[in-house]
């Protein structure tokens, strides 16, 4: 389905490129403006804004995951003894 009609772009252009960053980057911050650029392109009158968000929320990757940091336990301080 076509979502930016001036730039031609399509759900499946957006998803790819979604998919794409996601795939180079796990903590990357996905906006419209990084997916217009990764497709070679800039957005022009606006118009499609609300559909292309929500093509871009309905993507599975496209929520920035929750990674646990790695904790380690601290090591006792041999001049204070803690």
């Amino acid at each position: 389905m076509i979502v930016c009609h001036c730039q031609n772009i399509t759900d499946r252009d957006i998803n790819n490129a979604i998919d794409w960053m996601r795939a180079s980057d796990a903590r990357t911050v996905i906006t419209a403006g990084k997916i217009y650029r990764a497709l070679g392109k800039a957005a022009d009158c606006g118009g499609c804004m609300p559909l292309f968000l929500s093509t871009m929320r309905g993507n599975g990757n496209f929520s920035v995951p929750v990674l646990k940091p790695t904790l380690r336990q601290a090591k006792p301080n041999k001049e204070t003894g803690s």
